[in-house]
């Protein structure tokens, strides 16, 4: 079957795809069901406090502020985005980004990341710091030449993207041509020479790389082409340079005004000619068609639509094209959305240890029969406020979990079962999305910018649900200080939000987080 004829269709099945595409007449979506391995319900957690399906077990890798197992090497007190590389001895090695900001240690910084190496059967064999004296380091990727970008999701705007050695020999390099901004993530697609970039902002863009140097240089990354995404009123994409990818004046998002606004975007994915990516704010998993340059929207969220809200990070399972998307809020959730075209919960981290965590950093090893995947503030052992004393983090939880890493093997499906062409589809409308960015008050705007209005046409969730609000009335709704993944959104939880001292304690350290970050940028400019 022609697969353009399958895009036009809309949702639609084929080995190791996932491909969604809106028409004006109409539009489709994943539906919730009970996914290529079955439901949970009824069933228990295992020792280490997640629910998995038939056949699935777990083991603690790493936990946050405690010796990697057999090693001497401390795991980040908040893991967050990972990525494996295979190593030329069967084994591979597992990079972890330290999500941990500047006004969380201060006087130094504990952010950057790390790897854990195994061996071809899986047992660790070592552990080590690859990315040092950093800050904020968030999501990441792997790049298929072999080394690990971390992402920066600075609250101030001037976040990075460095490339680091996954075995450690080399230092990392900072990669000032991918932009300056607030990073959410980012994907490198070898098959078109381009990286996709997520930005962690309330009225943020999706951005492509174009490499100008040849992979085997090692200087990939060091020059190329920065262009912000457009999306017309027919799903139709477009590319905008954008003038200054330092952003030395203007941020990024506002030199590309008629760029399509991703609020607050999360986790990347290239795979099959499919460019995946999330944004927060709204709860929405896009896709876009990057041979026939099309965007839609895979799974709309909004308004707590189950089972997939507070969406973050994502992975793709490379042989069977499931796409796994984890909750960075609500019931910790990790989903899968097949090809077949269903939405169902695939593992739940239970437990109060999670309250203020996230489900972070989701990952496959290079054999596709392990995921790696993080409660960023869960379980771990040590305590926050021992580590830190710094900082006077009260008697409640704010001050007492850490992160944790664990390993969940099983029988990942090699290749989905097939679809009748078209693949199934959900009573749908079209909603017209109006996107209009908003200017920043953290750097000086030395140019005034007409903002033009974009639109596209998006799937929207069954009849019965609540059709969602605009990108900007849902944003407006928020409060943010830099608009940042951690300053612009409260979290949801399924009881109803956090109890009043949470909120509180986070308000607090946004509030002095900020003056002191920028104080700290002056200070390092």
């Amino acid at each position: 079957v022609d697969r353009r004829a399958f895009l036009r269709n809309g949702l639609a099945a084929t080995a190791g795809s996932v491909l969604l595409a809106t028409t004006p007449a109409g539009a489709t979506a994943a539906r919730p069901g009970v996914g290529p391995y079955g439901s949970l319900d009824g069933r228990s957690p295992d020792r280490n406090g997640l629910v998995l399906p038939e056949g699935f077990a777990s083991r603690v890798v790493a936990v946050g502020g405690s010796p990697v197992n057999g090693t001497d090497y401390r795991w980040p007190v908040f893991p967050d985005g990972k990525g494996t590389v295979p190593m030329a001895d069967g084994g591979w090695s597992l990079a972890c980004n330290h999500e941990v900001f500047d006004f969380q240690t201060p006087g130094e910084r504990w952010g950057g990341a790390s790897a854990i190496r195994f061996a071809a059967d899986g047992s660790i064999t070592g552990a080590s710091a690859i990315l040092t004296d950093s800050h904020s380091n968030s999501r990441g990727a792997t790049t298929p030449w072999g080394t690990w970008l971390s992402c920066q999701e600075a609250f101030g705007g001037d976040g990075l993207v460095w490339e680091c050695d996954p075995m450690g020999h080399d230092p990392a390099v900072a990669r000032h041509a991918l932009g300056v901004r607030t990073h959410g993530s980012v994907a490198v697609d070898p098959a078109g020479g381009h990286c996709y970039l997520t930005e962690a902002h309330r009225d943020g863009r999706l951005y492509r790389f174009t490499i100008l140097n040849e992979a085997d240089s090692g200087a990939a990354l060091a020059d190329g082409l920065l262009e912000a995404m457009a999306v017309d009123r027919d799903g139709g994409v477009s590319w905008l340079a954008v003038p200054d990818p330092s952003a030395t004046v203007i941020p990024t998002r506002v030199q590309v005004a008629d760029g399509f606004v991703t609020p607050v975007g999360g986790g990347v994915w290239v795979h099959d000619g499919v460019l995946l990516f999330t944004t927060a704010l709204d709860d929405r998993v896009h896709a876009v068609d990057l041979a026939g340059q099309h965007h839609s929207v895979v799974w709309d969220g909004s308004g707590h639509r189950q089972p997939l809200v507070g969406i973050g990070d994502l992975t793709v399972h490379a042989r069977s094209g499931d796409l796994f998307v984890v909750e960075d809020r609500g019931d910790m959730e990790v989903a899968v959305i097949s090809p077949e075209g269903e939405v169902a919960p695939f593992c739940r981290m239970v437990g109060a240890d999670h309250r203020l965590s996230q489900a972070t950093g989701p990952c496959f090893d290079p054999s596709g029969t392990r995921l790696y995947v993080s409660s960023l503030r869960g379980r771990g052992e040590a305590l926050v406020r021992d580590m830190v004393p710094a900082i006077d983090w009260g008697t409640g939880a704010e001050g007492r979990h850490v992160g944790v890493t664990w390993e969940v093997s099983g029988p990942f499906r090699a290749k989905p079962s097939a679809s009748p062409e078209g693949g199934p589809a959900v009573p749908s409308t079209t909603t017209e999305i109006r996107t209009s960015p908003a200017t920043t008050t953290s750097h000086a705007i030395a140019t005034t910018t007409s903002h033009a209005v974009g639109t596209t046409t998006v799937a929207t969730v069954e009849p019965g649900t609540p059709s969602p609000s605009t990108t900007l009335e849902r944003a407006g709704d928020l409060s943010a200080s830099e608009g940042s993944m951690e300053a612009g959104r409260p979290r949801r939880e399924p009881s109803g939000g956090l109890p009043a001292v949470g909120l509180g304690a986070a308000a607090v350290l946004i509030a002095g987080g900020a003056a002191l970050v920028l104080r700290r940028r002056r200070g390092d400019r």
